[in-house]
């Protein structure tokens, strides 16, 4: 047997996709979760650039309660949980080049986040009750800069897994 081929005796950790859609869904889980974005709104200063990112955090916000919003809102949560892992796994190209693809791993990590928030917005108001084409390129800009500003997440947690 050869030096290069020995068995591995500690597992990989996982795929970059699996474990960015970790990230996602906890992205999701924690910053979209009711008690986040009330203590966001209670506790961050709107005008400052750390608390304008607290706050941007809680945009995939979801509820329990069933009002007229809650439809469009929890819809856009879990989409933005289904088109990130749908994303992710579309975009391994880069992550199984020969070459060490750790920048491209984050970079398609960082980019399906950004991609999955925009089109997750875009659908959840289309969707929505009283949702106008206007409105769902509204949305699907905020979720976009949400992308932008809180992909690095999922970027980061797809670096070193196998493709």
């Amino acid at each position: 047997m050869a030096l290069t081929n020995r068995p591995r005796t500690v597992p990989r950790y996982g795929t970059a996709a699996g474990t960015g859609t970790l990230a996602a869904f906890l992205l999701v889980a924690v910053g979209g979760s009711p008690m986040y974005v009330g203590w966001a709104q209670e506790h961050t200063d709107p005008t400052g650039a750390g608390g304008w990112f607290l706050r941007l955090l809680a945009w995939p916000a979801w509820q329990w309660h069933a009002d007229e919003g809650v439809l469009a809102t929890n819809l856009r949560a879990i989409l933005l949980i289904v088109l990130a892992a749908a994303l992710l796994y579309l975009l391994p190209g880069p992550q199984v080049d020969r070459v060490a693809a750790s920048g491209s791993q984050f970079l398609s990590g960082w980019g399906a986040y950004a991609l999955a928030a925009g089109l997750s917005a875009l659908l959840a108001t289309l969707l929505g009750p009283h949702g106008t084409l206007y409105a769902a390129f509204q949305a699907a800009s905020t979720g976009a800069a949400y992308g932008l500003f809180a992909g690095w997440i999922v970027g980061l947690a797809s670096l070193g897994g196998r493709a």
